[in-house]
């Protein structure tokens, strides 16, 4: 499974218009409305490197009021039992 991270400027006046048409989009798994410089950040997740492409490029980028899309590609995931491990207080023993 490959993991993308999508930075995503927008039309200010159609953010919650677009975060829910980005999350619609088939291999879009999260889209947050954030602080920063940017207006969204969706994580996009797909079995093949080809796919993102249909993803990102032909779907998110194509939403009504999508400005600038910013790809990263994960190399590898930390697990969210590995995040909590980490911050055991060791409370349950």
């Amino acid at each position: 499974m490959l993991t993308a991270v999508v930075l995503i400027d927008t039309d200010p006046a159609r953010i919650p218009e677009i975060a829910a048409e980005v999350a619609e989009v088939a291999g879009v798994s999260e889209v947050y409305s954030v602080t920063g410089e940017v207006d969204l950040i969706a994580l996009v997740r797909v079995r093949e490197h080809e796919q993102l492409a249909d993803v990102i490029a032909d779907r998110i980028s194509k939403v009504e009021g999508v400005l600038r899309t910013q790809t990263y590609i994960a190399f590898r995931a930390y697990s969210q039992h590995d995040l909590e491990t980490a911050f055991d207080l060791g409370l349950g023993d």
